[in-house]
């Protein structure tokens, strides 16, 4: 995976994380022996779910290299060049615009269990443009909560926020609400942010989706057009999201 330069990296703390992841039932004469195979299958995957471990879970959810679309790499994010390694660590100039800053660098909201990061590439020319893909995983109830954070969130940041973390500093000119890419789960949620760098503005763009008690964060940029000070509007893939969301079920 290429990756921007040290220089691009030192003054890009905004964007520090642009661096660039079946046995059938009984044939006996119980309930379940009149039961379509791949009913019995769905059955024992789920229940196979629920007896794993939520980190466990997240990743058997996540989207992996055989899911991903056309000649696109999956990979994990290099802990090198994270904004920050825990959401605590964060803090906004808006305290009310925390959310839509941990969402924007791979980190988990609310109270979560568990929580995972794979980064997609764009494939064929465009090299440096990426989107994080991550995954967080809640006690029942915890990602309605979140998914409703980040929403007011979002709604009252219009007019942009700071957020820092360490020497790392993310400035956000905007923040509005848009129509998600693609629709899956219990609720979506889109948005699309502007930053300035160099004189130059940068669009990024973000989507959650909750799934019962798991919410997914996508969220692209171009590190390449922002390192090299060429406007850019890093849209969000369909194909990319429809992978990750048909795996939430």
């Amino acid at each position: 995976m290429n990756r921007p330069t040290t220089a691009a990296l030192s003054a890009l703390s905004l964007l520090s994380l642009v661096a660039l992841t079946a046995c059938g039932g009984d044939s006996g004469s119980g309930p379940d022996a009149d039961k379509p195979a791949a009913t019995a299958s769905q059955e024992q995957r789920e229940q196979q779910e629920k007896q794993a471990t939520p980190e466990e879970r997240l990743k058997q959810l996540a989207i992996t290299q055989t899911d991903a679309p056309g000649d696109r790499k999956v990979t994990e994010p290099d802990d090198e060049f994270v904004f920050a390694k825990s959401a605590k660590e964060v803090t906004a100039d808006k305290p009310a615009c925390a959310p839509p800053a941990l969402a924007m660098n791979q980190l988990p909201l609310g109270e979560p269990q568990a929580d995972l990061t794979r980064v997609v590439d764009s494939g064929g020319a465009n090299i440096g443009a990426f989107t994080y893909v991550t995954l967080t995983a809640y006690e029942s109830g915890g990602a309605q909560s979140a998914m409703s954070g980040l929403s007011k969130a979002v709604d009252a940041c219009g007019g942009g926020f700071t957020a820092k973390s360490g020497e790392n500093t993310s400035a956000y000119d905007s923040a509005t609400v848009e129509n998600p890419v693609a629709t899956a789960g219990d609720q979506s949620l889109g948005f699309r942010s502007t930053l300035t760098f160099r004189g130059v503005t940068h669009t990024v763009h973000t989507q959650a989706v909750r799934s019962d008690d798991v919410l997914a964060v996508y969220f692209s940029v171009d590190g390449s057009a922002i390192a090299n000070a060429r406007p850019s509007d890093a849209k969000l893939p369909t194909a990319v999201v429809e992978a990750q969301n048909g795996k939430l079920g």
